[in-house]
């Protein structure tokens, strides 16, 4: 656990729980995240306050009788609580309030009315918000009457309520979700709740992060003790090796880099030589074909990534049993692929599986360490910055755990990935070349298993189709795409067909996530 003092959302289900954090933390407040199952609060943690998440998707039901309800631990707390749209309604039928189904649902932009009131917990909530401003709905159910003691402070244009606070006690309850991007206002919302109800200032930040962790690592991890990094050349492990080295020593930590053949292009004697500038001496396992053996004729996504994940394990097994002893495994973990891989989360689905959340096999006798488990993506490369990791490390591209193998929808052969490899590093370059890279969040080729017809020279071609897609983001939960000037697109099209051998048609990827995720397997 980062820190002893903050806010603890207890997650229902939906896919935006990890935006509330994420939104709490920007704005200085610690924020940490539990299952709604989970039997207690987490040890360690001093409450100041609770938020009830929403549901798992939008035909997620209070009124269903598997629904799930609040645990007996959440009602005994006596803190401020907020609840948002699923937490809303049970927040308001545990009171004795009543709910209802199908009459008023709604996903999408709505307007929200503040309504006048005397309500001195409702002031607090909407202090500093105009009359009215935009809201994102996402709810089947809402409210038909309020319990004793509660009053409404906002509805919708729809005339649902929207907003309700408690008239004696520190409870108030959105039927909105403030945590998305689409919610005007909705971080403003959230800093007054933890501010104004729940009296904790703003005290969250990586400069106090990197000495306290620093600090406990060196507390909790036995003097004799070796740990084994896995590294990609991304920023979550390349953050995770330096700050281990800066705690432990460099004679204690070795970074390995598992070659699965998925990499891009080059990647492999560039994280070498990135590794060597930063002190260590980087050991690489080749096993591209033991990971192409095993992905033979796999299509399926998830099986892909499970795969791909388990091999890795076992390759790390091996190699730890014969360059050892080990007694830990580090990894670049972070809170986003715990949440998409529904490790924290109750009731919600599973996005993708993240090759790098799940524990380890009984079988590798080394302790899992993950002390970048509970941060975000900005705040990892906040973490590079104080540590001094390179620019040019601390700035890069989000890069998918299974590699290439999800931007090749259907089975994965080495000619592909070559093929793609090649593709993608066009791509990148042209981006870096145009000042593009740095404007963006994340961008991708990916290589379709469909020909098409083309013309080249006189001769007819029939080829493959190469998709490129960058989007603008700033967690990686919900992403616009990036909008590439016209002119840009052709010319590193034209770059592609001419240079990549096997391509002949290349697309521009223009969906947003949601719907579509940022990987499209």
């Amino acid at each position: 656990m980062p820190t002893t003092a903050g806010l603890l959302i207890v997650d229902f289900g939906s896919q935006y729980t990890l935006l509330i954090a994420k939104r709490l933390r920007e704005s200085g407040i610690y924020s940490e995240i539990v299952a709604a199952q989970h039997c207690s609060l987490p040890p360690g943690l001093s409450c100041a306050g609770l938020i009830l998440s929403g549901g798992p998707g939008f035909i997620a039901s209070t009124t269903s009788e598997h629904h799930t309800a609040l645990l007996s631990w959440v009602q005994g707390l006596r803190v401020p609580i907020l609840g948002i749209c699923y937490g809303m309604q049970l927040l308001v039928a545990a009171a004795g309030g009543e709910l209802r189904s199908h009459q008023k649902s709604e996903c999408g932009h709505a307007t929200l009315d503040w309504l006048a009131h005397e309500n001195s917990f409702g002031k607090l909530l909407s202090a500093g918000l105009p009359e009215q401003h935009s809201v994102w709905m996402s709810h089947f159910d809402d409210i038909k009457s309020l319990p004793r003691g509660f009053e409404v402070i906002a509805r919708t244009a729809e005339g649902v309520i929207a907003a309700v606070c408690h008239q004696d006690a520190a409870i108030a309850a959105v039927q909105f979700h403030p945590e998305v991007s689409h919610t005007a206002y909705g971080a403003t919302l959230l800093r007054n709740f933890a501010q104004g109800f729940c009296k904790l200032t703003p005290a969250w930040q990586m400069e106090e992060f990197l000495p306290r962790t620093i600090a406990r690592l060196q507390a909790e991890i036995p003097p004799s003790a070796r740990v084994l990094v896995a590294v990609s050349g991304g920023v979550d492990s390349s953050v995770l090796a330096l700050l281990l080295k800066k705690a432990l020593g460099n004679q204690r930590v070795s970074a390995v880099m598992v070659d699965s053949g998925l990499q891009r292009r080059g990647e492999v004697s560039w994280v070498r030589e990135q590794f060597a500038a930063l002190g260590f001496s980087l050991q690489v396992i080749p096993a591209s074909r033991e990971f192409f053996a095993a992905l033979h004729g796999v299509a399926e996504p998830e099986a892909k990534r499970k795969i791909i994940g388990h091999l890795f394990i076992r390759v790390l097994s091996a190699f730890a049993r014969d360059h050892g002893p080990f007694a830990y495994l580090g990894q670049g973990t972070l809170y986003p692929d715990v949440i998409e891989s529904a490790g924290g989360a109750s009731g919600a689905q599973v996005i993708k599986s993240h090759h790098n959340v799940g524990g380890l096999p009984e079988s590798l006798a080394l302790t899992l360490l993950e002390p970048l488990r509970f941060l975000f993506k900005d705040e990892v490369r906040r973490l590079g910055v104080l540590l001094e990791l390179p620019a040019e490390l601390v700035n890069r591209h989000p890069f998918p755990g299974p590699g290439l193998a999800v931007r090749i929808p259907g089975a994965v052969t080495a000619a592909a990935v070559e093929t793609l490899q090649h593709a993608d590093a066009i791509f990148t370059r042209a981006l870096k070349e145009a000042g593009y890279y740095a404007q963006i969040w994340q961008a991708a080729a990916i290589l379709l298993p469909v020909k098409s017809v083309g013309v080249m020279g006189d001769n007819r071609t029939y080829q493959q189709v190469c998709v490129l897609r960058a989007v603008l983001s700033e967690d990686g939960m919900t992403a616009t795409v990036s909008e590439l000037p016209l002119s840009f697109l052709t010319a590193t099209a034209g770059k592609i067909i001419a240079e990549v051998p096997g391509i002949n048609r290349v697309l521009y990827d223009v969906t947003s996530k949601p719907p579509a995720t940022i990987e499209w397997e």
